[in-house]
């Protein structure tokens, strides 16, 4: 299969330290170019620097976000209206409106979508969600919990400091406890948005699972924690060190190429936004 070319939006740390690499590298995908607010950080990234984001649409068969969810959201709409392929990172947008307005202008271009959910293409994960199959669950738990607003951390981003933890993490933990439970059909939270949040959530079937979220936590991080409990046993989520984003290239190329679509897709992004916003609407400020 002949490489997929993207084009990259954003030049900031975690487009150096995940999406260059996921995207160089192949055989899945090539990476076309990049362009973002300050030319000069693109240039640091060793690809084809554009100055105008049409002239990235003009060289790229599909696009790829590495910015802030705003931002995602707003150049997210015209990738899609100019017929590319969109691969994109978690939140979906920074409001319920406007992952609303993205998935809508996905679904009228008709073009691929797939969300960065990284926990998701791991095999360890494959195998936690086929254990949760096995077992009738009926309740589970799970954590998320780093010291990533403090300091002079790489993620304590502007867009972080100001949402917290349930728009940044929150992403990945609910997706994954709506995966191994059933569809999330309601969520209560309680705690500040900036400190610690809990969520109570209520799935599909009768399954009930609860999640702690927090980036304002010092000392030495923990890795992120899942536990499932059913009527015929149990299934835990092992700590992993492996690198999913080959699988997310190797998934985002098929995609594209074949057609059909991905469970992961924008629809499936906003699902999850709008649990988040239900979530933020009950928390202290």
């Amino acid at each position: 299969m002949e490489p997929l070319a993207v084009g990259l939006i954003g030049a900031g740390p975690w487009a150096r330290m995940a999406h260059v690499p996921m995207l160089a590298r192949g055989p899945h995908t090539r990476l076309a170019g990049v362009w973002a607010r300050r030319p000069e950080s693109a240039a640091e990234l060793g690809a084809p620097v554009f100055t105008k984001i049409e002239e990235l649409f003009d060289h790229c068969e599909a696009v790829a976000f590495c910015v802030p969810p705003a931002v995602q959201a707003e150049y997210a709409v015209l990738a899609a209206r100019a017929g590319k392929a969109l691969l994109l990172e978690k939140p979906l947008a920074d409001s319920l409106d406007n992952a609303r307005r993205l998935a809508d202008a996905v679904g009228e271009a008709g073009v691929a979508s797939q969300m960065v959910l990284t926990l998701r293409y791991a095999p360890q994960t494959h195998a936690f969600l086929a254990r949760c199959a096995e077992i009738e669950p009926f309740g589970g738990h799970a954590a998320n919990i780093s010291g990533a607003l403090l300091g002079d951390h790489p993620f304590r981003t502007p867009w972080r400091v100001e949402r917290g933890a349930l728009l940044d993490v929150g992403p990945h933990v609910i997706d994954l406890l709506d995966a191994a439970l059933g569809r999330v059909t309601g969520v209560r939270a309680h705690g500040r948005s900036l400190g610690w949040t809990g969520l109570l959530l209520e799935h599909e079937g009768g399954a009930v699972s609860e999640a702690s979220l927090c980036m304002a936590a010092a000392g030495d991080p923990s890795p992120p924690t899942f536990a499932v409990y059913g009527r015929t046993g149990s299934a835990v989520l092992p700590h992993f060190d492996d690198d999913p984003l080959e699988t997310v290239a190797g998934e985002f190329a098929r995609t594209v190429r074949d057609g059909g679509g991905h469970p992961l897709d924008a629809a499936h992004g906003l699902r999850l936004q709008r649990i988040i916003a239900e979530a933020e609407a009950q928390l202290a400020p």
